[in-house]
């Protein structure tokens, strides 16, 4: 593999070794604290998991610009049903059901008008930023909604202990509920994309819809499957960050989303010209995104700056697309 090849291939891996070497040796105590290595793989958790369906949605050529609303809907239909099944045993399984119920309508919504509509998804999805927000503010009335069953929130902070890890208080380490359903879906994302008919339809369609469609693939309906999943996806990610909060601010929670959704995707390598992408570069970017923002912290850089180095990787890793390229 020549040289330009490695690097389109595999910069962002490389990016976030070098970046975690510097980080172990420049601040040894501090950054290789377990605690603190448990945060790299579950502070943007909810955000991973709406990138590994994002990941879908633009190798399949679209993008979806509304997820971070749709996290507010989603959540706060999650809240509203704990608070309404609080006497059912089974006030979580209900609460998942109906998060992701309420994620994938929404994302068949926009992507059956996408498809059968013929809208552009930026457009579709625009509006589904300012609508799906709306409506979560209409169900909290403008705030805060917040949950009266306690076990609710307790499972927002539970999880698996890591053997032989234990915090400075000397109790075990806990990866979350929503860490591990993270990797999960980044394992289920991979066998999908790779090794299922779905998976090649979505790149067949990226690529080349119009060739796609001649050879007998249903165009329209891989894009609805692929924005349903994305939309059943974020509805996991709400479902998680409401009861790590145990409430969902409608209008704030979910900000920024779809923008660290994207910017993992694109620095995973995948073609923002669709057909072309992977599941394990979307989560080496979400985890590269994370860690750059711990080295932010411990530099101890102003948090009004983060937000353009944030902005600088993103239009590099753009850039690294369009330039590097492997030689024949």
């Amino acid at each position: 593999m020549k040289r330009a090849g490695f690097f389109q291939e595999y910069g962002v891996l490389v990016a976030f070794v070098l970046l975690f070497l510097m980080a172990a040796i420049r601040f040894p105590d501090s950054f290789l604290h377990a605690d603190n290595l448990r945060n790299l793989l579950s502070q943007n958790a909810y955000v991973g998991i709406i990138a590994i369906g994002m990941t879908f949605v633009i190798i399949s050529g679209g993008i979806d610009l509304s997820v971070g609303s749709l996290v507010a809907l989603c959540g706060a239909v999650t809240v509203l049903t704990v608070n309404k099944a609080a006497e059912s045993g089974m006030v979580l399984m209900v609460a998942l059901a109906a998060a992701l119920a309420a994620g994938a309508v929404a994302g068949f919504a926009n992507g059956a008008v996408i498809a059968f509509g013929r809208v552009a998804p930026f457009v579709v999805t625009l509006a589904g930023l300012a609508g799906f927000r709306s409506i979560a503010l209409v169900l909290g009335q403008g705030g805060e909604i917040r949950s009266t069953v306690r076990s609710f929130g307790d499972f927002g902070y539970d999880g698996l202990p890591i053997p032989g890890l234990t915090n400075i208080g000397g109790k075990p380490v806990i990866l979350y509920w929503s860490t591990l359903a993270f990797l999960l879906v980044a394992l289920l994302g991979g066998f999908l994309l790779n090794k299922t008919r779905y998976g090649r339809y979505v790149i067949a369609v990226g690529a080349n819809e119009k060739a796609a469609r001649y050879s007998g693939i249903d165009t329209r309906w891989v894009k609805v499957w692929t924005y349903t999943l994305l939309g059943g996806l974020v509805g996991l990610a709400a479902f998680f960050n409401s009861a790590r909060m145990n409430s969902v601010g409608t209008g704030s929670v979910g900000l920024y989303y779809e923008l660290d959704a994207i910017a993992a995707v694109v620095i995973g390598g995948t073609s923002l010209a669709g057909g072309k992408g992977r599941i394990w570069g979307t989560v080496v970017g979400v985890l590269l995104l994370t860690l750059i923002g711990m080295l932010l912290n411990l530099w101890r850089v102003d948090p009004n700056w983060q937000g353009a180095v944030r902005g600088a990787v993103i239009l590099i890793a753009v850039l690294l697309q369009r330039t590097t390229k492997p030689e024949n």
